[in-house]
């Protein structure tokens, strides 16, 4: 079997992406493909991510403080990330710990847990729980996954015909 049969053969789906990402590095130009698979990736889940930061900000708030923002502070870490090679490959979106805002790192995980987080209440130091949007972050991207889903694998596609044309 030939690269240009591996090539042809390929399915989208991980380890069709594992096939793709070995089909670059075969390739002369590999890393520039490499790079522009992964922004390809990462532009169509670019959508996605915007949908799960107007879930977090759609969150109710509480209290008047003049910490930072939690909400927005969530928000700027919610990034589409793409893996190409190494311990995991794939793309996903992820929201990254906020370690600097009130030292309440996991914020992301917390916020959606419907048992909500402990806190120490300003100036009396008794605890309380705090209670935020249950799920934000899943029900944001829920009734588009199949979307975002096709438009990596259409990048995935793309780059995988770029390939095989340029073989023939």
């Amino acid at each position: 079997m030939t690269s240009d049969d591996r090539l042809l053969d390929m399915e989208v789906t991980h380890e069709g992406l594992t096939s793709l990402v070995a089909a670059i590095r075969a390739e002369e130009d590999g890393k520039e493909l490499r790079k522009e698979l992964a922004k390809n990736m990462r532009e169509a889940l670019k959508p996605a991510a915007t949908q799960a930061k107007s879930g977090i900000m759609s969150m109710s708030s509480a209290g008047m403080s003049t910490a930072p923002a939690l909400r927005s502070a969530i928000a700027k870490r919610i990034r589409p990330e793409v893996k190409l090679g190494g311990r995991w490959t794939g793309a996903r979106v992820k929201a990254r710990k906020i370690p600097g805002i009130r030292g309440f790192a996991n914020a992301p995980k917390r916020t959606q847990r419907a048992a909500g987080w402990r806190t120490q209440s300003w100036g009396n130091g008794v605890w309380r729980t705090q209670h935020g949007k249950v799920d934000w972050f899943d029900r944001a991207m829920e009734g588009d996954t199949q979307r975002y889903r096709r438009a990596v694998l259409d990048a995935m596609e793309a780059m995988a015909r770029r390939i095989a044309d340029r073989a023939r």
